[in-house]
């Protein structure tokens, strides 16, 4: 057995004991299963937001992005940056007291209850838009599971997707959103590890920074312009404007967002927030510096830019460190797809099952139909990624455009406005999710601007525009103090 595939699978094994440990403790009641109970260690909430938050984006779209455009890829770091900061300073501590006064567990439970909404319009529609969602979100980092082991094992990337969903199934269905939360801990830790520690290689394989630059630049040089080689229309908007939107999306993501749902409570934000943005700080910025590093090494030699991570780990470091490499790029799938399994259930179970149409379900029957929905959810995605063409990267952008326009605007103006009604909550979870899909599918608008940004903006103004046409409805209750 090789020495990569042996560290490989020591990690795997970890997963599955960390669901088996956590099993008995998510069967005690759904509220436990969706949330932990919000009695979690702060710096696992933390860490787990993180993990939770960059997918395999951060080991495969981004370090692939930078091999490709060079440099000229930071805009998008930038942009994941303020949007995961803004998240934290304006969103996570008046969620987390408002979620705390109506226990409210998921977001459909949240624009319900904040809204006092009996006629269950926000809960479904809501839960709609997460599974629709949240099932393509799965479905590209089933496929990024794929390309990860298919590239390291030579193994036909149907049975690599297969292998690394199997794994993330058995321990989010026995330990829900507790061994979800600790896994995503460990595995937040192993990402930016990796990332550093290809860096540091990198750059002392190249002879410093000055001779890297040099380097790439003699092969590429747009690789080394923060432009990337575009000018007018193609960087400000294209480029620049496009990747910053990508930070407009944080306030929409329901498996984001319900980590602050999961603090102890809101005094625990600021900790929260420091740790969190320390990780992001390092762990994107050595995300975008791999690919950038790795252009002198693979410039010419892999045609799938989104191989570039564990190519060029092969390329410089030993073969039991290439295994932690592949561990941390199979953690960067899973710590977003066990989240991403766990929202879109508790939105068919908590949402729809339990509030709808069984509300004096037993929470022993709630557990385990909440672990059937997952497995069935994760089979769509599967079958759905067989037939995925395109790459992760823009998969991911789209699905994650789909909940940012969809929740983004909604949620803040929920929080942070008082004449907010929930008929423009309605308005902007539609106008949202329409715009996106819509953009996408329409190729000169998909190539002149990340759907994010027309999307974001449109839901925004639907919003604000019925909140105001439909004030005599009853508007937001009481924010606590």
């Amino acid at each position: 057995m090789s020495i990569v595939l042996l560290v490989f699978l020591l990690y795997l094994a970890a997963m599955v004991v960390v669901g088996i440990i956590t099993a008995k403790l998510a069967s005690k009641s759904l509220d436990d299963f969706i949330l932990g109970g919000r009695k979690i260690w702060t710096p696992v909430i933390a860490l787990s937001e993180k993990g939770t938050d960059m997918s395999a984006w951060l080991l495969i779209g981004l370090p692939g992005q930078a091999f490709k455009m060079g440099i000229g890829a930071v805009w998008a770091g930038i942009g994941v940056w303020l949007g995961s900061f803004f998240n934290w300073l304006v969103i996570a501590t008046p969620l987390r007291k408002l979620s705390g006064k109506y226990n409210a567990l998921t977001v459909p439970d949240y624009f319900e209850s904040r809204f006092d909404d009996t006629s269950h319009m926000l809960r479904i529609t809501a839960s709609i838009l997460i599974v629709f969602f949240f099932t393509l979100y799965v479905s590209a980092q089933v496929v990024g599971a794929g390309k990860i082991l298919a590239a390291t094992f030579g193994i036909h990337h149907v049975v690599g997707m297969a292998i690394g969903l199997g794994i993330i199934l058995f321990y989010t269905m026995a330990g829900g959103f507790i061994a979800e939360s600790w896994t995503d801990f460990f595995q937040g830790l192993i990402m930016a590890g990796a990332l550093v520690l290809m860096c540091i290689v990198g750059v002392v394989t190249l002879g410093g920074f000055s001779s890297a630059f040099s380097q790439i630049g003699s092969i590429d040089s747009n690789a080394v312009l923060m432009s990337a080689g575009k000018s007018g229309t193609a960087l400000y908007v294209g480029l620049i404007i496009g990747s910053l939107a990508i930070g407009f999306g944080y306030a929409g993501q329901p498996h984001i967002v319900m980590r602050y749902m999961a603090l102890q409570d809101a005094k625990e934000v600021k900790k929260a927030t420091i740790i969190a943005m320390t990780w992001t700080t390092i762990a994107v910025g050595c995300a975008l510096f791999v690919g950038f590093l790795a252009i002198p090494f693979l410039r010419g030699e892999i045609t799938d830019p989104e191989h570039v991570t564990l190519a060029f780990a092969a390329k410089i470091l030993p073969g039991w460190l290439v295994g932690f490499i592949l561990a941390a790029a199979t953690a960067a799938m899973m710590s977003t797809v066990d989240s991403q399994l766990l929202v879109a259930t508790s939105a068919v179970t908590g949402d729809i099952y339990r509030k709808l149409i069984n509300p004096q379900a037993t929470q022993k029957h709630l557990v385990r139909l909440a672990r059937i929905f997952t497995a069935v959810i994760a089979a769509i995605a599967f079958v759905l990624g067989l037939g995925a063409q395109r790459l992760v990267y823009w998969l991911v952008l789209y699905a994650w455009g789909g909940l940012a326009a969809s929740f983004g605007p909604p949620l803040i103006l929920s929080l942070l406005w008082k004449r907010t009604t929930k008929y423009g909550v309605f308005a902007g979870m539609i106008v949202g999710a329409v715009t996106i899909v819509i953009w996408y599918n329409v190729p000169v608008l998909k190539e002149f601007l990340y759907e994010l940004v027309p999307g974001f903006f449109l839901s925004l103004f639907a919003t604000w525009i019925v909140s105001l046409l439909t004030q005599k409805s009853k508007t937001l209750k009481p924010s606590p103090s």
